[in-house]
């Protein structure tokens, strides 16, 4: 055991550097190709991180193709909004007190609002539709939601890029620049950012791997395991990359990365899950269909509260926390 929880902080660590790496690239990135603090932090790094946890349930759709791999296909593309919506919140909510009650920052949550409303207002409209589809049984229907997602998708991209927003800002040199002594190039950039993903992927099947020992030391069930443990190793890229924005008080960028990543996979991976599994969320006791409600529920709160205030206290983003807190109970009671 002592060396599974080695590995466990081990890989842990092995995240940790990947997005260090991973932040620094895309904003480089963003700044060669004049991009704005929306664009980096809701497109390009909401869908770099959210491209390893998109391939697992499209290997269990496509190349495993069995029932049972559909099923798991099924809730990791429904527990990936809810683990934002929820836990990544908490944590992006909690890293700004953290760091304000230190002093390495300002206590309040600075970012333009406007880019985090578009995206929840995208995010709250696609995935209601999505867990309705579960109510539908006609196929021919279900294929025109999914390809009613997809070309949201497109659309929220158009919208973003060509939005009013902040400039990026100043930007560390690239780190593999610094280190080879190569001049910061776009191709370099490109390489950094690769292999900080090719990192982040190793980091999180360590993670995954080390999980399932201990769990299994501890007696826990395979399916709790998978509906509250694994999804947590998915997200790590997102809460990670926000944390590490958040001390640099870059909260556009920290938090563009959650409601992004929440718009990318209630798009995409969502439309080939309706069109390539049974799409029931309502099985296993109505788990995965009640973690769709709950990331609705919270997403929702935030949302109302940013539209009638006009600010996100730090709370409000914790309040995840509560939602996420609930699902583990309703598990824990309801699953064996």
């Amino acid at each position: 055991m002592v060396v599974d929880v080695a590995l466990l902080i081990l890989s842990l660590g092995v995240i940790l550097l990947a997005s260090v790496l991973f932040t620094n690239a895309i904003e480089v990135l963003g700044k060669r190709l004049g991009a704005s603090e929306g664009v980096v932090g809701s497109i390009l790094a909401a869908v770099g991180t959210a491209m390893p946890e998109t391939v697992i349930p499209l290997i269990a759709i496509f190349w495993v193709g069995d029932i049972q791999a559909k099923d798991v296909a099924v809730g990791a593309i429904a527990g990936a909004p809810f683990m934002l919506a929820t836990l990544a919140f908490f944590v992006t909510g909690a890293a700004v007190a953290v760091y304000g009650f230190t002093g390495r920052r300002e206590r309040g949550v600075n970012a333009d609002l406007r880019g985090f409303k578009r995206d929840l207002s995208f995010f709250v409209v696609l995935y209601a539709a999505a867990l309705s589809t579960t109510f539908v049984h006609v196929f021919a229907l279900r294929v025109a939601v999914a390809a009613c997602l997809a070309a949201s998708y497109v659309v929220y991209v158009k919208v973003t890029v060509s939005a009013e927003a902040l400039s990026l800002g100043d930007v560390e040199k690239l780190y593999f620049a610094r280190v080879t002594r190569l001049g910061e190039s776009t191709t370099l950039t490109c390489v950094q950012l690769a292999a900080s993903l090719a990192v982040m992927m190793l980091g999180g099947h360590m993670f995954v791997v080390e999980v399932e020992q201990l769990a299994c030391l501890a007696g826990v069930s395979p399916l709790v395991l998978s509906l509250i443990l694994a999804p947590v190793a998915t997200e790590l890229p997102e809460k990670f990359n926000s944390v590490i924005w958040v001390g640099r008080g870059k909260d556009t960028l920290a938090l563009g990365n959650i409601t992004g990543a929440m718009v990318f996979q209630c798009s995409f991976p969502v439309a080939i899950g309706i069109v390539w599994t049974p799409w029931n969320l309502l099985e296993n006791k109505g788990v995965t269909f009640s973690s769709g409600v709950l990331a609705l529920s919270s997403a929702l709160g935030v949302l109302a509260w940013v539209r009638l205030r006009g600010t996100l206290p730090r709370w409000v983003l914790m309040m995840g926390g509560v939602f996420y807190a609930a699902f583990i109970a309703f598990v824990l009671i309801h699953v064996r």
